[in-house]
């Protein structure tokens, strides 16, 4: 089990490592996007939502916001395209809106690889993924839902392929996970038309 106290320990080293490594060039990048995002809807350019974590607790993610204000705290297959501002379209397609979430690596709320935390809202996603043993792996900013493009509007099938990253900790997995999140995999946005 990846959570084991040896599997756990690498994994965290990974993830602080290039937590580390990418912290100067992301807070770059989230500056020039935020002053963007600022001057496309003059709102606060940072979005923080409640998420579920590891066994079901709650922690406060953080990301770039691509949605106008007054959108609702909902999922984004649960939002039209028109609540996604000019910027956001971007940050979204190009993922930089996740960067912030560095922060949350960081703090051990979330790994680089897992399940994407889901809402408190998202119960039938929350059973399913108890029911699979997911909820007792450490969210991600990607995962292999992510990257076969699936989204939380299927909470049966994201908790059955989010169960495939059970097990001993890989750095080779871990790697080959980001570097098809990095080329495109799981581009699809699920706000719908």
């Amino acid at each position: 089990m990846q959570n084991g106290p040896i599997g756990h320990k690498r994994k965290r080293i990974f993830d602080l490592l290039i937590a580390l490594l990418l912290l100067v060039p992301a807070a770059v990048a989230c500056a020039i996007a935020a002053l963007m995002i600022w001057m496309d809807d003059r709102a606060n350019p940072f979005f923080i939502q409640q998420r579920l974590g590891r066994e079901g607790r709650r922690f406060r993610l953080v990301k770039l916001r691509t949605m106008r204000i007054g959108t609702g705290d909902r999922p984004s297959h649960e939002t039209t395209r028109t609540s996604i501002t000019r910027t956001g379209a971007i940050l979204r397609r190009t993922k930089l809106d996740e960067l912030p979430q560095l922060w949350n690596v960081l703090c051990g709320d979330m790994s680089f690889i897992g399940p994407r935390p889901g809402l408190p809202s998202q119960t039938e996603l929350a059973e399913s993924r108890k029911r699979h043993g997911v909820d007792r792996l450490l969210p991600g900013i990607t995962g292999p839902s992510q990257v076969q493009g699936l989204d939380m509007s299927v909470p049966q099938r994201l908790a059955e392929v989010d169960a495939t990253y059970i097990g001993e900790w890989s750095l080779k997995r871990d790697l080959v996970l980001l570097v098809r999140t990095a080329l495109g995999g799981g581009r699809g946005d699920a706000a719908k038309m």
